[in-house]
């Protein structure tokens, strides 16, 4: 009994195309997509296994979705007289709809519900104008990154030099304030001096007055001590006086 058509697309539908130079992982996309309305599950084999990584290599696709396949090629020696002879087998089948286990629903599965397509592999190294092509490319993108690079170290530049004038301009407001602050101490410290030599002077006035009250008062007592012992000696003089007319 045949096996049944391939539900799935295929992009590419019948070959794998691996561009040089292959002294690095060289990768491939298979694009894999169910037009169906039913989930299936898929497979991607290889006759050469140890010289590529599938990823994913296998899984299930919902219906009406696809999934991206890559294939990748490992480093190796090419040569171009060498034709490839790998090939690669996508096997798919229609997902049970109580699947619980697909490895066991791989192990399961009649041939004639299996449906596979083959691709085959093909090596390309890049033609000289294509290197030429390939080197002025990537220089112009290494240009217009070094130029991006350039313009995005440039804007810090210019926010740092804004930065700094408005740094610069807080200090200058600061220095001003500052020698306000200290005008103003020493317009304060100016009239605390002249308040204290005014409370000095005072002081000193003060002391002065009541030095002279003092002395007028001292003047006063002797002058009155003075007037006191003249009237004695007189009302002394005038007894003797009138003692002696009596007699």
């Amino acid at each position: 009994m045949a096996r049944p058509e391939q539900v799935l697309v295929l992009e590419p539908q019948h070959e794998l195309k691996f561009r040089g130079p292959f002294t690095d992982v060289v990768t491939a996309t298979l694009k894999l997509t169910n037009p169906t309305d039913r989930n299936v599950c898929f497979k991607v084999k290889t006759t050469a296994p140890r010289r590529y990584c599938v990823r994913p290599n296998s899984g299930i696709i919902d219906a009406g979705s696809s999934i991206n396949v890559s294939v990748m090629l490992q480093p190796f020696d090419y040569d171009p007289n060498e034709k490839s002879k790998h090939k690669f087998m996508v096997q798919s089948m229609l997902a049970p709809y109580d699947m619980t286990d697909m490895e066991g629903v791989w192990k399961e599965a009649k041939p004639e519900e299996l449906m596979d397509s083959k691709l085959r592999c093909a090596f390309e190294m890049p033609l000289e104008n294509d290197k030429t092509h390939e080197s002025e490319s990537n220089k112009t993108v290494s240009s217009s990154a070094s130029s991006v690079k350039t313009e995005h170290t440039a804007l810090p530049k210019s926010a740092s030099a804004s930065l700094d004038d408005g740094e610069v301009k807080k200090i200058m407001e600061e220095c001003k304030r500052l020698q306000m602050e200290v005008q103003r101490l020493r317009e304060e410290n100016k009239q605390i001096r002249e308040d204290d030599g005014l409370r000095k002077r005072k002081v000193t006035s003060v002391s002065a007055s009541h030095s002279s009250s003092m002395a007028t008062s001292g003047m006063r007592d002797e002058g009155l001590s003075t007037r006191i012992l003249a009237l004695c000696v007189l009302f002394f003089v005038i007894g003797v006086i009138i003692g002696k007319l009596a007699l």
